[in-house]
């Protein structure tokens, strides 16, 4: 039943979805906010609906944000529910059979962590880490991991920026920095996430380290995915280097509303 209300709002079932079809790059970002929903008594374990979820995106690559590998209180507050807490981390957990799966720790709390995941139809290259926390209360980092597809070296970096708006710019940097380093300039690139952009202030940051957000010609507006229930706020986002946006899509209805404070931003690219 909820698989069957998550597949009715798929993107188009025109573009072709096979493993030989290398024209468009199918990508979605979703912050799953840990894998539970609400708070005391009535916190609930979402992970097991996130994972059709994931699958029903039918993504080639699935930028994830607060992902838990492990945290013990919730896996023992869980563990007499009807599914319980996965033994395996999250992202193994959510990852499509067949999919490689990239995993790097951001924030290390009293029970657990989390962090962010990459969750890829295409083989993956080395996975890098890097920190880019702006102060002692906020713990970031960018996961960097090489896509093989098309025939080319696709370089994803998952993100999920702090809340407040200086600390974003100056996270702005330290991913132009980190890009630099460890990005060819001529290489096609992905950076996606969690923005935490409330006021639509970093597009220009981001325009100035040679990033442009995705968005469609035909859209007018950016996708709202914030709150899930009731969106108004783009907070979710793709920023792209050498790859062109064909179509955006946020599912909508009230199984992906249930599921984590965002929805999932889903996006069809094209070599540029």
């Amino acid at each position: 039943m909820v698989l069957n209300r998550l597949q009715s709002t798929q993107l188009p079932t025109a573009t072709p979805r096979s493993e030989s079809d290398t024209a468009l790059l199918r990508v979605a970002t979703y912050n799953i906010h840990k894998g539970v929903r609400g708070i005391g008594p009535r916190k609930r374990l979402e992970i097991h609906n996130l994972g059709l979820g994931v699958e029903a995106l039918d993504a080639d690559m699935v930028f994830l944000q607060e992902v838990r590998l492990f945290h013990t209180r919730e896996a023992r507050k869980f563990d007499r529910s009807k599914f319980g807490w996965p033994e395996q981390g999250q992202a193994h957990f959510l990852a499509p059979e067949g999919y490689d799966v990239a995993y790097r720790t951001n924030a290390v709390t009293r029970h657990g962590e989390h962090g962010n995941a990459l969750l890829s139809r295409w083989p993956i290259g080395d996975v890098g880490h890097f920190d880019v926390s702006d102060h002692r209360f906020e713990q970031r980092g960018l996961l960097h991991v090489p896509v093989q597809w098309g025939g080319m070296t696709v370089h994803a970096v998952v993100a999920h920026f702090g809340l407040i708006h200086a600390s974003r710019v100056r996270q702005v940097q330290k991913l132009a920095e980190f890009l630099e380093a460890n990005v060819p300039s001529d290489a096609p690139l992905v950076v996606a996430g969690d923005f935490n952009d409330w006021a639509e202030k970093l597009d220009p940051p981001m325009w100035s380290i040679g990033l442009q957000r995705a968005r469609s010609e035909e859209a007018r507006t950016h996708c709202p995915t914030f709150p899930s229930l009731a969106p108004v706020f783009a907070l979710d986002r793709f920023y792209l280097r050498g790859l062109r946006c064909r179509s955006t899509f946020v599912p909508r209805g009230t199984a992906w509303a249930r599921m984590s404070d965002h929805l999932p931003l889903v996006a069809e690219l094209e070599a540029a």
